[in-house]
């Protein structure tokens, strides 16, 4: 049975797979970026929670990471409707199905690299905050 942190991460990806781009979790970057697009979900750090007493829970801030990547003479346009599409993909949920109390994407630090051979890439982590709270840490 799956821990209620990797069912909020799978329901994040699920999110991300309505996206035209392609959508992949934990994977390296393939050779070739798809015309649409490549989201790679990365887990992220859930970092140090804050804890209350009574009941027990631990409520975390975790920063998962999505590598967004476009690749073409027109990235610039591909990079800003690919960045609206995870923006659209989270809004349409900010609780995952009730999974978390909050879903936050940071705007992402864009950046073009030249590939030897190929056109350039442009991409970027956008950082997504989920915010939770669980009754056992490794919960």
């Amino acid at each position: 049975m799956p821990t209620h942190r990797e069912t909020i991460l799978a329901a994040l990806h699920a999110r991300l797979l309505a996206s035209p781009a392609t959508a992949l979790r934990g994977d390296v970057l393939p050779e070739r970026v798809p015309s649409a697009g490549l989201l790679i979900l990365r887990d992220g750090e859930p970092g140090e929670p804050e804890v209350t007493l009574s009941p027990l829970r631990y409520h975390y801030q975790h920063r998962s990471e999505i590598e967004a990547v476009v690749q073409g003479a027109a990235r610039d346009t591909a990079f800003d409707a690919l960045c609206a599409n995870i923006s659209a993909a989270i809004a349409a949920d900010r609780t995952l199905g009730g999974l978390c109390d909050w879903v936050e994407a940071e705007a992402p630090r864009p950046v073009d690299l030249a590939v030897e051979g190929a056109a350039s890439l442009k991409a970027a982590v956008i950082t997504v905050v989920l915010h939770y709270s669980l009754a056992d840490p490794l919960g």
